[in-house]
């Protein structure tokens, strides 16, 4: 189970880098589980927004939705700065490749066990044939 892939086996320069340590990659996917913060960082992509128009859309008070960005800003997909007295927020997607990396990972390791798999049961069709 604790498999990984080599740059051997999956051949691609971006999964021949080092993986981030697990604990960036579960800040990630913790601030990608809930359906607001997705919802922010789609909001996101088109602009910067201040604290209250992301907050706008929501029927929470504003320390609960300041929670979300502070989720979101820990796990480095958002990254904010202040002018005065408003707070801005961007997008970082740099972080979300960490997750698409992570998730390639996974699909290289479980698309070759299957294929191994897959061997293995005609390999044992064609000898059952015999």
């Amino acid at each position: 189970m604790g498999e990984t892939v080599t740059p051997q086996a999956s051949g691609s320069a971006r999964q021949r880098q080092q993986a981030p340590h697990p604990a960036v990659v579960d800040r990630i996917f913790r601030a990608l589980s809930d359906p607001t913060r997705r919802n922010v960082l789609e909001r996101l992509t088109s602009r910067p927004a201040s604290v209250s128009e992301l907050a706008a859309p929501y029927g929470m008070a504003l320390p609960s939705f300041v929670e979300h960005l502070k989720v979101l800003e820990g796990s480095g997909l958002v990254r904010s700065h202040k002018t005065g007295r408003v707070r801005t927020y961007e997008l970082a997607a740099e972080q979300l490749k960490l997750a698409e990396d992570w998730l390639g990972r996974q699909r290289t390791l479980w698309e070759r066990r299957l294929d191994q798999l897959d061997s293995y049961l005609l390999k044992l069709k064609e000898e059952e044939s015999k």
